[in-house]
């Protein structure tokens, strides 16, 4: 394949309409999602890589460059990963979907940019309307207001719903076929509730040390560490289920 095919190919990738002009080296892209993704290293980013999350271009001595594109997709993965906890192939399975032009596809979030138009770093993740929501997971606006009611998913003060609800309505979407019922699925957000209380426990005595002007040090351990206590609570809860999958069957 010649650089002008790769190229072309891999315009035909979500995100549309963003840059693919590799402006940066791994390291800026590392000090870019540092902004969202404290506890990520280079090594994530080039399993990231391994996985086809991102194809970066390689510089003729072999280093890899990253454009705007390339930072929106690892934003995606990422915080896919953190906040619903899918599986690498669920995640590059939503991306194909992206990438196929499916309904409900994300717009990319807004950036600060420098004059040059470079990305600067990332902000606050869009939240979204009842109706957005529901779009974006393929649900109608009464799903919406069931699950709000049943409190599987909240809004903030400006009754907008943060971006992670998204994948909260598509697995209630995807376990209605099956019979399930929001009202069913309300133990599932007392017994999510109570991990949460038990991970602030854990993490307060890191988040709370001060260890310098602003604390950012503190924060991004505390950070890292709620990142990694949860995904161990998400492995269990997921091993509990498939044990109990085989005393079923």
């Amino acid at each position: 394949m010649t650089v002008a095919d790769a190229h072309s190919e891999e315009e035909e990738r979500w995100p549309f309409g963003v840059s693919r002009t590799p402006t940066m080296s791994i390291g800026s892209a590392l000090s870019v999602l540092h902004q969202e993704f404290p506890a990520v290293t280079i090594s994530k980013i080039r399993f990231l890589e391994d996985q086809d999350i991102v194809r970066p271009h390689r510089t003729p001595s072999g280093y890899r460059t990253y454009s705007q594109a390339d930072i929106e997709r690892l934003r995606f993965a990422l915080a896919a990963q953190r906040d619903s906890y899918l599986p690498w192939a669920k995640i590059r399975e939503r991306l194909d979907e992206l990438d196929n032009g499916s309904a409900g596809v994300p717009a990319p979030g807004a950036r600060v940019v420098t004059e040059d138009g470079e990305l600067a770093s990332a902000v606050t993740r869009s939240r979204l309307t009842v109706a957005r929501l529901a779009e974006a997971a393929g649900a109608d606006e009464a799903m919406i207001t069931e699950l709000t009611e049943v409190g599987l998913i909240t809004t903030d003060a400006g009754g907008k719903y943060p971006a992670g609800s998204v994948e909260v309505v598509r697995a209630v979407v995807e376990l209605a076929e099956h019979g399930v019922q929001a009202r069913h699925l309300r133990a599932l957000r007392s017994a999510a509730d109570r991990q949460i209380d038990l991970l602030e426990a854990i993490v307060a005595p890191v988040r709370s040390h001060r260890s310098g002007p602003g604390s950012a040090g503190s924060r991004a351990k505390a950070h890292t560490l709620a990142t990694d206590v949860a995904d161990s609570f998400a492995r269990l809860h997921s091993a509990l289920l498939r044990a109990g999958v085989d005393r079923i069957v």
